[in-house]
């Protein structure tokens, strides 16, 4: 999801307007908002109970909502998107053939992080999902401090997109100027996610769909050079593999690539910010975190098999997606072009899926006394909270033409940290979870072998966040996150104090 824009950057000096520091956008106005922070004891528990005792508690869940199969496309048009069709390249060029690896071990990385989301959000679905559940295992300050953080790294990464698509969009449109472009980009995607949830599955499925077949369609290209079905050209065979090392780069490409494959396929924690909109979550929610975990390793997988066969990866490069590096190898340019043209839809899908999860974050940070007491929802759906992330993505989309380049690609590398920081709470939360909650209600645990497989998938976390400044661009991206960690953590330590002190007063 995160940043074709700044993967490539952090592989190349020479950066375009495309290709400037992970994903670019600031949310220059997101402290003010929070300025306003008190103190969240008993929060929860009035605004629970406002909620549950109004007919509107349970009505979507009744009437309609997600279902498996929006909930799947919903994290499909966020997940895949820029990082893989353009940002892969930098992965698969620094693990070599051993790329393919790396792909399965962030598939199981995801299976062990979404299991252990389900368990939780069956248990549960609140809007707030692994933000709450965080609060409610380690405190009001963990709540406050990982919703702020990935609310602004979100922001941050979708008003990058959002300058990256205009400047896709620029050769089509060469009379609108960049910035009104990126601006008209935030305005419609906004529009769509305020229409509601159906207008949001439909269109989402849709574009997903693009997404999945352009995938496919390079899959059985692919397949079709490597055999020799192609008119004129001889089967392929091995191709770029025979005689590729395993490890071009050594046991350090392969961990600096972690990197980039966990940037490939994050946003499915799309799934839990969702849950409340499902239709039976007991159900849906499982089923979707299975579908879209088998439909995003194998698609990935298949694609970079066939891929290593068709170029030497010491030949690609962040400037252009491996997907087209691959059809123009095998001669196939004529379908290389079309994937341009997919990557438009790609990055506007995972804006459409994202904006909706920051609106639920604001409207869940909001209820329980962790924001502005104006972005409480009177209804089920966070038009709200949308509206304030889509300003906070129009603040970034300015700020990117105006401050200097190196502190506006500092600040905007936050988004790839504040990802990664999430699933490292999952994981954390849900060990506390289990010991103290136990199973959903119905005793269906989805993740198997806990603790170990928590612990594992919580290790190897961390150790990719704190493996960032092994590749090029994003050391800046973890000295970011930790600086958003230790700055929400004052502000609400800040809130908390003001408002004992108001307490005091009024008690004298």
């Amino acid at each position: 999801m995160p940043g074709a824009r700044g993967l490539r950057d952090g592989a190349s000096a020479r950066a375009t307007p495309r290709a400037r520091g992970f994903p670019d956008g600031a949310v220059a106005r997101g402290a003010e908002e929070v300025g306003s922070l008190v103190d969240a004891a008993g929060t929860m528990a009035e605004v629970r109970s406002r909620r549950e005792g109004t007919p509107e508690a349970g009505a979507t869940e009744a009437a309609g909502g997600f279902t498996t199969w929006t909930l799947t496309t919903l994290a499909l048009g966020t997940v895949v998107g820029g990082s893989f069709f353009l940002g892969s390249a930098i992965a698969i060029r620094a693990a070599g053939p051993a790329s393919l690896v790396a792909f399965l071990l962030g598939g199981a990385l995801v299976y062990i992080i979404l299991s252990a989301l389900s368990e939780m959000t069956v248990a549960d679905p609140t809007p707030g999902a692994f933000r709450t559940y965080a609060e409610r295992a380690y405190g009001p300050w963990a709540g406050f401090v990982v919703g702020w953080v990935y609310w602004t790294g979100l922001a941050l990464a979708m008003s990058s997109e959002a300058t990256a698509v205009a400047v896709l969009l620029r050769g089509w449109v060469p009379w609108l100027g960049q910035p009104a472009l990126a601006t008209l980009i935030v305005l419609a995607v906004t529009g769509v996610n305020l229409l509601g949830t159906g207008l949001l599955a439909r269109l989402e499925a849709g574009l997903a769909g693009v997404k999945v077949l352009a995938i496919l369609a390079f899959i059985g290209l692919g397949l079709a050079v490597i055999a020799g079905w192609v008119a004129g050209r001889p089967a392929l065979g091995l191709g770029a593999l025979a005689g590729a090392p395993l490890l071009p780069h050594g046991i350090g490409g392969l961990l600096g690539s972690m990197l980039i494959v966990m940037f490939s396929y994050a946003g499915f924690e799309i799934i839990g910010l969702a849950a409340p909109q499902a239709r039976d979550p007991h159900r849906t929610v499982p089923r979707a975190i299975l579908w879209t975990t088998l439909g995003l390793a194998g698609l990935y997988t298949a694609a970079v098999a066939v891929l290593l066969h068709l170029v030497p990866t010491e030949s690609l490069t962040p400037e252009v997606s491996p997907l087209v590096a691959g059809l123009r190898a095998g001669g196939l340019g004529w379908a290389a072009g079309a994937v341009g043209a997919v990557l438009v839809v790609a990055i506007l899908s995972t804006m459409l899926a994202a904006l909706f999860g920051l609106g639920q974050m604001v409207r869940s940070l909001a209820e329980e006394g962790h924001g502005p007491a104006w972005l409480r929802e009177e209804s089920d759906y966070p038009r709200r909270g949308i509206l304030l992330s889509a300003g906070a993505m129009l603040a970034g989309v300015s700020l990117s033409y105006l401050l200097p380049r190196q502190v506006y690609l500092f600040l905007v590398s936050s988004g790839g940290f504040s990802l990664l920081f999430v699933y490292a709470v999952i994981l954390a939360t849900h060990l506390r979870h289990r010991r103290t909650v136990g199973c959903p209600p119905r005793g269906r645990c989805q993740l198997p072998g806990y603790p170990y497989t928590t612990w594992a998938a919580l290790v190897a976390v961390v150790a990719i966040l704190l493996g960032m400044p092994l590749v090029p661009g994003q050391g800046a991206g973890l000295a970011a996150g930790l600086l958003l960690v230790a700055l929400y953590g004052l502000v609400y330590r800040v809130g908390a104090w003001r408002g004992r002190g108001g307490a005091g007063a009024e008690a004298d």
